[in-house]
């Protein structure tokens, strides 16, 4: 008669095994922490570490923390930091840990020909492969031309048809924080108070707003350009609306990604050649040729083909600088008004 294997036995193999593995590991020459979504930075990780031999210890965030988790954990290991280099989907929060003392400076060479308005003076950070805040429209049941503006969000006509993530997380916290800036305190106020209590459907992100007009739930409502992409790749009845575009409107808000290199990183030089790579123009073209459909900065890519190019749009003018200084007391109040 055979008999059952103790239980324990197997369970102390299984962890012996774990733990042989975990030994085996390489040590990284470069950590990342990197808010992209894996699928996307994963090729161009694996590119760098090709290309030059180095291990990196890459680290993503997962999309239920929309990048607060990573910057979260810079803040709290700023004492003994593990991170090198930060890869952030947006801009906000990057200019806020720069403004905590928390980011190198370092002026690439591989961003040479991008915007400076989309560079940080001191160099802590470069931004690059932006996305656009824009209207995203179900062709089937409304015309995008009946559409114009971010106004059209919270005008009696359109109540319960239309919609919005949540401004707690994400690049619908920047959009948010960015409007007070450029519209000021009263009118931004106006805005966001109107969408709360005017029949404006609130949802949990913008990959869901995608969804919810892809489907006909809604007819329209605010996302990013690369969960639009994604829609239209699906074959979605959609069109984007770029808001705002007239003379005298705000226009469309560009949120970029952002690179920095942590002011204590542990392996500074492995760090500097990192951030080469993803800044270069090969890389920006590649997640502008991706699913996502980032929206190329370099100059030297403005002939690139792209279903959303800059030269479609008015870029609202914004200041990076002071939208990353006033996110945290923005999340703050917005949690209370979007949150009862």
């Amino acid at each position: 008669m055979i008999q059952p294997r103790p239980r324990g036995r197997t369970l102390a193999a299984v962890l012996g095994l774990a733990a042989l593995a975990t030994a085996c590991a390489p040590t990284p020459d470069v950590v990342l922490y990197c808010a992209l979504d894996e699928v996307h930075a994963a090729p161009i990780v694996r590119a760098f570490e090709e290309s030059t031999g180095l291990v990196v210890g890459a680290e993503y965030d997962i999309e239920a923390h929309k990048t607060v988790g990573l910057v979260r954990r810079i803040r709290e290991e700023h004492a003994r930091p593990r991170c090198d280099v930060f890869w952030n989907n947006e801009i906000a929060h990057t200019v806020s840990l720069a403004d905590e003392g928390l980011l190198a400076s370092y002026d690439s060479p591989s961003a040479a020909d991008i915007p400076e308005e989309f560079r940080d003076p001191q160099r802590r950070w470069t931004g690059f492969a932006a996305r656009a805040r824009v209207l995203i429209v179900n062709t089937d049941i409304t015309d995008p031309a009946e559409i114009s503006g971010m106004w059209d969000l919270v005008d009696p006509r359109w109540s319960g048809r239309c919609g919005m993530a949540r401004p707690l997380t994400g690049t619908t916290l920047t959009h948010a924080t960015a409007l007070f800036s450029v519209l000021g305190e009263e009118r931004a106020l106006e805005y966001l108070t109107r969408a709360k209590q005017g029949g404006v459907h609130l949802t949990s992100g913008n990959a869901t707003l995608m969804r919810l007009v892809s489907e006909g739930e809604f007819a329209w409502g605010w996302t990013d350009t690369d969960d639009f992409n994604v829609a239209l790749d699906r074959g979605a009845p959609v069109a984007a609306v770029f808001p705002d575009a007239g003379p005298d409107g705000l226009g469309t808000l560009l949120i970029p990604n952002t690179v920095c290199v942590l002011a204590a990183a542990p392996h500074p030089d492995a760090a500097r050649r990192l951030v080469d790579h993803i800044l270069s123009a090969e890389v920006e073209a590649t997640l502008a040729r991706s699913r996502s459909a980032q929206i190329p900065l370099h100059g030297s890519l403005s002939d690139l083909d792209h279903p959303l190019p800059l030269e479609r749009m008015k870029v609202m003018a914004v200041d990076y600088a002071r939208v990353g200084a006033e996110i945290v007391e923005r999340h703050a109040q917005l949690k209370e008004m979007f949150l009862d």
